[in-house]
Parts: structure tokens; sequence; C-alpha cells
């Protein structure tokens, strides 16, 4: 994969995002027709699939920043690697193999009686997802929050966007385990406001995320090690890709579990945000193709803010509801403050630039 396509259009990049849609909403109604028999029944799945993607889309936003900041590091091998091979674990395993394993672990039936679950009772199978929500909130906003904070405390990060806060956390990065010890005290601090069973499992499975950040980390780095072949060229390999499909898991716990307050059927589920997540990996490739994350410099800034508050938000979900409508918006905002602010950055960069050659002109 290139790092500079110019002549080729944004749409064009959306190409197979667009047949999918048109494949998946076609899927849809014909599923809504199959199970309802009316016009209605379609239309109303027609529309839930439709309003599922748009809710993926809004959520993964952040979610194809991050992919992109990771993927100009990987080599072309394991970048077409990660948009072939990881966009159908990300489709397939995340969004219909992980909440029937989920079930499957829940209610200690094998995957097959999940499946059949889903489909004879899905009233049931939404509730034993709504019952796992605690734990995926604790495990998957662990993960998510040290992927922000690892972003941020980096002593070797010197360009910023909130600069005093970020210059204090690059500062405080030469403490050895500095993010590790924040998040492990936030932990304590939300386990407090819950009751003693939940308590327990909450810190269990938010250390379980925690050990996972750092066993993807700890494996990532011994792998891509033992690709280079003392070669910085061959950076980015196994490691990274594994890296990549952990952390399209964390996101997608949130869009999985809120789509049951849409749909108790598993597979529009899967059809919408298996849609959104097309688009998805249609914004990762512009966004490394086109060379955006260099071009904007505080885009990446935004999306991991955008994770950290939705590593947050998750951990508040496990005491209140809080609409995802709402933690999409909030991480878009904050992408495109951040995309505002770069903006403004560049232009006035172009200003200074332009009143420096001007003064030497007349000089």
């Amino acid at each position: 994969m290139t790092s500079g396509s110019p002549q080729k259009s944004t749409l064009s990049y959306f190409r197979w995002a667009f047949i999918v849609t048109f494949l998946g909403l076609v899927l849809g109604a014909a599923l809504g027709w199959q199970t309802t028999g009316t016009i209605g029944g379609m239309a109303t799945v027609f529309f839930i699939c439709t309003v599922l993607a748009v809710l993926e889309i809004s959520l993964s936003f952040d979610n194809a920043i991050v992919n992109a900041n990771k993927l100009k590091e990987m080599t072309p091998v394991w970048q077409h690697r990660f948009l072939t091979w990881g966009i159908v674990i990300a489709v397939f395993g995340m969004r219909i193999v992980f909440p029937l394993a989920i079930v499957a672990i829940a209610a200690q039936i094998g995957p097959w009686e999940a499946l059949v679950l889903a489909a004879r009772d899905p009233a049931e199978y939404a509730r034993i997802m709504n019952d796992a929500h605690l734990p995926i909130a604790a495990f998957g906003g662990t993960f998510l929050m040290m992927v922000g904070l690892n972003y941020f405390f980096n002593h070797e990060k010197d360009v910023h966007w909130i600069s005093g806060l970020e210059k204090l956390m690059a500062r405080s990065a030469t403490i050895k385990g500095i993010e590790i010890a924040f998040v492990l005290a936030l932990v304590l601090v939300f386990s407090s406001f819950l009751g003693e069973e939940e308590a327990t499992t909450f810190v269990h499975c938010a250390i379980y995320g925690l050990l996972t950040f750092l066993a993807v980390e700890v494996i990532g780095g011994l792998l891509d090690a033992s690709q280079q072949t003392m070669s910085a060229a061959a950076k980015g390999g196994l490691g990274a890709f594994i890296y990549l499909e952990v952390l399209d898991a964390s996101f997608s716990f949130d869009g999985v579990i809120g789509a049951f307050a849409l749909t108790q059927n598993l597979f529009v589920i899967a059809i919408g945000l298996g849609i959104g997540a097309m688009y998805v990996r249609s914004m990762t490739i512009m966004l490394v193709e086109k060379g955006t994350l260099a071009e904007y410099r505080y885009l990446e800034h935004g999306a991991f803010y955008a994770i950290l508050i939705l590593s947050v938000i998750m951990y508040v979900q496990t005491m209140y509801h809080i609409p995802e409508v709402i933690t999409g918006l909030g991480g878009a905002a904050l992408i495109g403050i951040s995309l505002w602010s770069s903006i403004r950055y560049n232009k006035k960069e172009q200003a200074e630039e332009r009143a420096e050659a001007h003064k030497e002109l007349h000089a």
C-alpha cells in the first residue's frame, strides 16, 4: 500500500462499503419479510439495519483513526492481511461469534445451542447478553483506557493539542507504570460504588482487561522482533495485527450490547453492524493512503481522547444506562473539534510561511 494516492477520489474508497450496504439492506428486508410476512415488518427490519449501521459508524470514527495510526507502521503485506482477513474477523467474529460465545459461556450451553436460542428465543438471548454487560464493560473499558493512556503517556510525544495537560502526561511518562497505577486506582473508585458481588466481578474483569493489554503489547513486541531479522523495515507484523484485532473487539463490545436496545434478532444486528464495519475499513484505508493523519496534526489526539471518554462511559454504564447515540456523537464531536483545530493550525502555518517569504523577498 503506497502512502500517497492523490488521483484516487474519496468516494472510490467507499465502493465496497456501498456494495455491502446495498446487499446488507436487501438481506435485511428479505429477513424482515421471512420473519413477519408483512411489508411493515420488512420495512421495520430495513430501518433497524440502517440505524445500526449509522450507530456503528458513529461509534467507530476513532477506531478507524487508531487503526490507521497503527497501520502506517505495518509492512504492506500485513496491512493487506489486516484489511482482508482482519475485516472478516471483525464482521463475522466480533459481530456474530463473539455474542454467541458470551451467551454460550454465560448460559453454560454449547455454541450450536446458543445459535438456536438466538433464532428461537431472542428475548432470552438478549437477556443473557444484557446480564453479561458488567464484565464486558469492565474488560473492554480497561483495555481501551490503556490504549488511550499509552498514547498520551509517552515521553517522546512532542505534538500536543491540549498543551498543558498533554505536556504533563508526557513528562510523567518517565515514571514507570504510571498509567497502570492510574487505571487500577480508577477501577477501585468505580468498584466502590457497586454491590459486593458486582464489585468483585468488575475488579476481576478489569484486571483481565489490563492483563490482556499488557500481554498483547509483550507478545506483539516479541513477534515483531522475531520477524525483524535486525531490519527496522520489517516492523509491524503479526504482533500489530493481533493488537488491532483485540482493539476492534474492545470497540465493538459497546456497539453489540447497544444494538439489543433496537432489536433482539442476532442476524439483524450482524447485518447492521457488519455494514458499519465496512465503512470503518474504508475510512481506515483512506486515512492511510491519503496521509490524512500527517496532514491534520491533532486528528489522532481527538481520536485518543474519544477512546478515553468511551472507556469511562463503559465504566459508568455498569451503574447507569447511557444511550449509545451520546457515546457516538461525543466521540464524533471530539474528532470534529480536533480536525477544526488542525485546519486552523495549517492556515496559521501557511500564513506565517507567506509572511516569511514576503519578508525575504523585500529584504
